[in-house]
């Protein structure tokens, strides 16, 4: 008997016992979840979460296989709980819900739930999946998503939108844009790369440089950043750097087809053909870009360059059929038979528009206007820019008129901070403070003129004068309305600088202005005359609606105390006798 119970005993002891947790009954909601028996997988799982309550993973997965199982508003029920109640970090449970959603057919929803988990989630483990659903939804809602960022992709969504600006002419905006992304990012090279490019087409030639340092510091290898690198040292002139980066440019092959263009772009611009030509070629046979008439343009600038004109043509003709459209392929056609002539050296822009310079020719044909297409480039917009800082005297009065005739946000922007550059001229200034009013800008502006600090309000001309009027607003006005589109802006200044300076001088005695439309008149008489427009009192008296008499009394009034006449003997001394007309 004794022998019996030490036999029991020791079996008592070999007696696993089980223990009855979260953990067991979860293990057990697998195994059935392998087995596709979804009942008992809900029933451990439900289980689990009686043992703890407080799991959010234990209600997530209950969610799941209730998701499995078809009941798909009892899963978001849950799944709503888990966010309000539980745990709010668990951002994959706004995924799970647009998924139980859409296959509810309730789309909006769906939409709502998918655009919270990309713009909270910040590990994107479900981004792939989200962004295909994120194509169903648009596809369904027949319309685009509700989406603002991604959180996953913080500065990517931001950096699309930078780019596009570039792509625009919206220099300032992107640059605001890029300095935020790499501030918070600072790895972020595109970024960085973008916005030295950015820099550069503002005319800011340091920051451009320094940014592009600060990409090749982080990474010395980084294809665009030495491309770049490469163009801002043509742009200055500095051959000694410039000779071994062309050299390392030259022996680089790389393997994307985005490096391949940019490389191929860049051998262009450096006056490397040859290596273009390589590049281009490359891309028309491996590329997907062979549909593109640019990469055609292209090809054929740098065949042209490496002495294929008959390939040139060939490639000129074939844009010509791809964008029937475009003047470019029939205007590169006819630079071609001149090079072949011996007339013109072969063209070596590799932008697919026309030169600057043309299309300014068209425009002066066309209106006084410019066309959308100019105010829109890209190029066309740097080239003002960097007119604005780093042109002479006479190039910086023909842009700031250009600017605007522009005269959105950023030509603004760029006036505003032409105005406080104390080494600017203030005739200048002067012009692009009456620019700015022209295109809208009526708040104070502050100005440095004279070396001295100033702010101008909007209700004042920009004078000495310790008041002004009204009335001497009206002139001005009634004036400005009848020249708008007979006269430059320069002129419309030189008219508002006259008015100033006859009102300066003669203040306080300032005359009584009875009719407006005489003073107005005579105004733009004497502009016209200083600017040898052919012009008489009775043309203007007409326009104005006064008499010849009243135009004739206030022009040698004006002429009296401003010395037009004497001004003009100086420099036009043939024209002062007609300003007696």
């Amino acid at each position: 008997m004794k022998e019996k119970k030490r036999a029991a005993a020791s079996k008592k002891t070999k007696v696993i016992p089980i223990q009855w947790d979260a953990t067991f009954f979860f293990e057990r909601a697998v195994r059935s979840l392998d087995r596709y028996h979804y009942d008992k997988a809900l029933k451990y799982f439900r289980r689990a979460v009686e043992y703890e309550p407080d799991n959010p993973v234990n209600h997530c997965n209950m969610a799941g296989i209730l998701s499995e199982m078809g009941d798909y508003e009892e899963s978001n029920r849950i799944l709503r709980m888990i966010i309000d109640e539980l745990d709010p970090a668990m951002t994959e449970c706004h995924f799970y819900m647009a998924n139980n959603f859409a296959n509810m057919e309730m789309y909006e929803p769906a939409e709502d739930a998918l655009v919270r988990y990309l713009e909270e989630d910040a590990e994107g483990q479900f981004l792939d999946e989200a962004e295909e659903m994120m194509e169903l939804l648009h596809f369904e809602l027949e319309r685009p998503t509700k989406l603002a960022f991604i959180k996953a992709r913080e500065g990517f969504y931001e950096h699309d939108q930078a780019r596009a600006m570039l792509e625009e002419g919206k220099f300032v905006e992107a640059v605001r844009l890029l300095e935020s992304i790499v501030e918070k990012n600072t790895e972020f090279l595109a970024a960085r790369n973008n916005l030295a490019l950015a820099y550069y087409y503002m005319g800011m030639f340091e920051k451009a440089m320094h940014t592009i340092g600060e990409v090749l510091e982080i990474e010395p290898g980084n294809l665009h950043a030495l491309c770049n690198l490469a163009i801002f040292h043509q742009h200055a002139g500095n051959e000694e750097e410039l000779r071994p980066l062309i050299s390392q440019l030259c022996k680089t092959v790389p393997f994307h087809q985005e490096h391949v263009f940019k490389l191929a772009t860049t051998m262009g611009i450096l006056g490397e053909h040859g290596e273009a030509y390589r590049h281009f070629v490359r891309l028309m046979k491996e590329g997907s870009l062979r549909s593109d008439p640019c990469l055609y343009h292209y090809t054929a600038v740098a065949a042209c360059n490496t002495g294929r004109l008959a390939e040139a043509e060939r490639l000129w003709m074939q844009v010509a059929k791809m964008d029937p459209q475009s003047n470019v392929p029939g205007y590169y056609l006819e630079q071609l038979g001149r090079v072949r002539e011996g007339g013109e050296p072969a063209p070596t822009s590799y932008h697919y528009h026309l030169p600057f310079e043309e299309q300014f020719k068209l425009w002066e044909k066309s209106s006084d206007t410019l066309p959308d297409h100019l105010k829109r480039d890209p190029l066309v917009r740097s080239s003002f820019f960097w007119a604005l800082r780093h042109g002479d005297r006479n190039t910086k009065l023909q842009v700031i008129q250009a600017l605007g005739m522009i005269a959105d946000n950023e030509v603004k922007d760029a006036l505003r901070d032409f105005i406080v550059e104390p080494q600017e001229d203030d005739y200048l200034k002067r012009i692009a403070i009456f620019v700015l009013r022209t295109i809208g800008v009526h708040e104070s502006l502050k100005a440095v003129l004279e070396g001295e600090e100033t702010v101008i309000e909007h209700s004042r001309m920009p004078s000495r004068l310790p008041i002004w009027e009204d009335k001497w607003q009206a002139v001005l006005e009634a004036a400005l309305i009848r020249m708008n589109k007979h006269y430059d802006l320069v002129q419309q200044h030189d008219l508002l600088t006259l008015w100033i300076e006859f009102l300066s001088r003669v203040y306080p005695e300032v005359p009584k202005l009875g009719k407006v439309e005489g003073w107005a008149a005579a105004l733009e008489y004497l502009t016209a005359k200083m600017h040898r427009r052919a012009i008489s009192y009775h043309e203007v008296s007409e326009r104005y609606g006064t008499s010849i008499a009243t135009v004739s009394k206030c022009a040698k009034r004006i002429d009296e105390v401003c010395g037009i006449k004497e001004k003009m003997k100086m420099i036009f001394p043939s024209l002062t006798e007609q300003i007696r007309d």
